[in-house]
């Protein structure tokens, strides 16, 4: 029930939901589409991640090559990777937390939970 007795819309309800998921798929296409990049070693390497977290090149610069010691490059992969991750993180949380929280209480009727 809503304030005042009167029933709620549902066709009003449907098409809130409606446009919502439709939001929700156009901003997961733009994510995907979207690219990232996080560094390590100052710059020595470069992973790009979409903004869905899909690994999508990785530039490692000559310097940062050193055969006797490849455990510091594998280290230098992983914090570039991990940094584009969180980068991708920060992109999702921008154009799909308004979106989540339109998921919560977004009807105004007490009881509904969207």
């Amino acid at each position: 029930m809503i304030p005042g007795g009167g029933q709620p819309n549902m066709q009003q309800l449907l098409q809130q939901a409606q446009k919502m998921q439709q939001d929700l798929a156009s901003a997961q296409e733009e994510l995907a589409r979207t690219e990232v990049e996080g560094q390590a070693g100052g710059g020595l390497v470069t992973a790009t991640v979409t903004g869905a977290g899909e690994l999508r090149a990785l530039k490692i610069d000559p310097k940062a090559v050193d055969p006797e010691d490849t455990d510091t490059l594998a280290d230098l992969v992983v914090a570039a990777v991990q940094a584009a991750n969180e980068n991708a993180q920060d992109l999702q949380q921008q154009k799909l937390g308004p979106l989540a929280q339109g998921l919560g209480g977004g009807t105004g009727i007490p009881g509904l939970p969207f």
